[in-house]
């Protein structure tokens, strides 16, 4: 069969798109774009934003004018299902903990998970290790629709993990809805500093890069494992608003002191590492003096790149009832000194790193030439005419920035 599998949002959903991906590909079947005319497409929807639920509805209708058989799942189909069926009464909706049986519903049986290998887009596989929160943020549906923690079993895990480096791959992406709070649901308690031993002791995968961790959770069994090379000197770590006030309405359980001591004792300790967070603007009630100490404070944090995102009224939360939203022009007006901001952010990081060597791997090629990301997560431009092969792992000197990305050449031995 032609299947379209299209992936709006997180890490988490892409991990569980790719795994979709390969049952379908092992079964025989082949991966299409939704504008191939596809018999089946499935589409993974976010509503972590207004924005998202729009791009998921596109989508939707999308498909259903291709004539594919659409199924919908992830957040907006679990928030808002009876929206989904307004557009087309024969979509069928899964539920997010249901995903798994997406496959043998097509088929009726699951094959077991092997690695179509070299058949991925995505040249960094993604493996979901845990799903669900337990945090209460203000402005967060996400755990109406993804419930509370749940950690997947160690042991599948490592076997994943294993089969995509018998296939080649060089790097996975550690994923979760609460990456931190990994293991904390299993009697004994296990953690995510344990998984990383584990992973380290039962693999030789090259690199393992964790996708997004929350500044309490950074703590000390981590940063010492992160000691290990095979670990990528890289974290996203949320931030959400540099303003104390606002942290507090948002309900997140750190101030910003507390944030910058952390991310100073990171830095001491791996000089150079990546650190990747994100902001919400328009938050209600963030008044001009609240935004501008957000941007005085992550001005003067050691970050190699920022998220900019406009708040967004997420039905069913606390923050949707507060007084004092912030009107879209202000959010808009808002939005655009941010990124300008996080635009000279991510050009001081990679600058530092000109005439620097770092290990990239190939991901894919376009008219401009080859490209790749670092462990610290640059992504490298090789503009020239070489003959690399994808999924490679190469040394390149960076040689300068251009358009918000490194510019590199390869040290080919």
């Amino acid at each position: 069969m032609r299947i379209a599998i299209q992936t709006l949002g997180c890490k988490t959903n892409q991990a569980e798109s790719l795994e979709i991906e390969s049952y379908l590909i092992q079964d025989g079947n082949s991966v299409v774009e939704i504008s191939d005319r596809p018999d089946i497409c499935i589409i993974n929807t976010c509503s972590v934003t207004a924005k998202a639920d729009q791009q998921s509805r596109q989508l939707i209708r999308k498909a259903l004018r291709n004539n594919a058989k659409v199924i919908v799942t992830g957040c907006y189909a679990e928030l808002y299902a009876d929206r989904i069926k307004e557009i087309g009464d024969s979509i069928e909706i899964i539920k997010n903990v249901d995903k798994d049986s997406i496959i043998s519903k097509i088929f009726n049986r699951k094959p077991a998970f092997t690695c179509a290998s070299g058949q991925y887009s995505r040249k960094r596989p993604i493996v979901k290790i845990q799903d669900g929160c337990n945090f209460s943020c203000s402005y967060c549906s996400i755990p109406m629709a993804r419930g509370r923690s749940r950690s997947m079993p160690m042991k599948e895990i490592i076997d994943k993990i294993n089969k995509y480096e018998e296939s080649g791959y060089k790097e996975v992406v550690l994923a979760g809805i609460h990456l931190g709070t990994y293991g904390l649901d299993y009697i004994p308690n296990e953690s995510l500093s344990l998984l990383l031993k584990r992973i380290l002791t039962d693999t030789s995968m090259a690199r393992i890069r964790l996708s997004s961790i929350e500044i309490g959770e950074v703590n000390e069994n981590i940063i010492d494992i992160m000691a290990d090379s095979r670990i990528c000197r890289h974290l996203h770590i949320p931030l959400q608003s540099g303003d104390d006030y606002i942290l507090r309405k948002m309900n997140r359980h750190y101030d910003t002191t507390k944030f910058a001591d952390r991310l100073e004792m990171i830095t001491l300790k791996f000089p150079g590492i990546a650190i990747g967070t994100d902001i919400i603007t328009g938050f209600p009630g963030e008044g001009e003096e609240n935004f501008l100490n957000t941007c005085r404070f992550i001005e003067g944090l050691p970050l190699s790149y920022v998220h900019i995102f406009p708040y967004s009224v997420r039905t069913g939360t606390k923050a949707s009832l507060f007084d004092n939203q912030v009107p879209e022009w202000i959010k808009k007006e808002r939005f655009k000194v941010l990124n300008k901001i996080a635009d000279f952010i991510r050009q001081n990081y990679i600058v530092r790193h000109i005439d620097d060597t770092l290990q990239i791997i190939i991901e894919t090629k376009n008219h401009e030439g080859y490209w790749g990301t670092s462990a610290n997560y640059i992504k490298v431009l090789l503009a020239g005419d070489y003959d690399l092969k994808e999924k490679a792992l190469i040394d390149v000197r960076v040689a300068g920035f251009e358009n918000q990305h490194a510019t590199g050449i390869p040290l080919i031995r």
